[in-house]
């Protein structure tokens, strides 16, 4: 699980946004400040459900749910200028990466729930 590259770039992306959100504005501190790190952690508890499940697909369509939630706080704390440009776009880089990622790893679930379900069919 560990080794897993969506794993390691949730951590980077973790690793990352905590720190930012401590220097928000105190008048974001409690709101954007507070969303936006639960949203991340929700996101990862829900990767690690997952991979321990032997039907992992609910989990994994919760975290895109999660993942569409985080790319709303992101831009919203970049439009009211939270971060600055290339903040933004650095955590929007890592977003996408891990939006791709966990995007193959559904495919694929679903690819094998349905060929499974064909294979019990017949």
């Amino acid at each position: 699980m560990s080794d897993s590259p969506i794993f390691s770039r949730t951590y980077d992306l973790i690793l990352w946004l905590l720190p930012h959100t401590l220097k928000f504005p105190r008048s974001q501190r409690f709101v954007l400040g507070k969303v936006l790190p639960e949203t991340l952690l929700r996101f990862q508890e829900l990767l690690i459900e997952a991979a321990q499940s032997k039907t992992p697909l609910e989990k994994l369509k919760q975290a895109d749910t999660q993942l569409q939630k985080l790319r709303f706080y992101l831009r919203l704390c970049r439009d009211l200028q939270l971060f600055t440009l290339g903040q933004y776009e650095y955590v929007t880089r890592l977003e996408v990466e891990v939006g791709k990622l966990l995007g193959g790893w559904l495919k694929k679930t679903e690819t094998l729930k349905v060929s499974f379900a064909n294979k019990n069919a017949g």
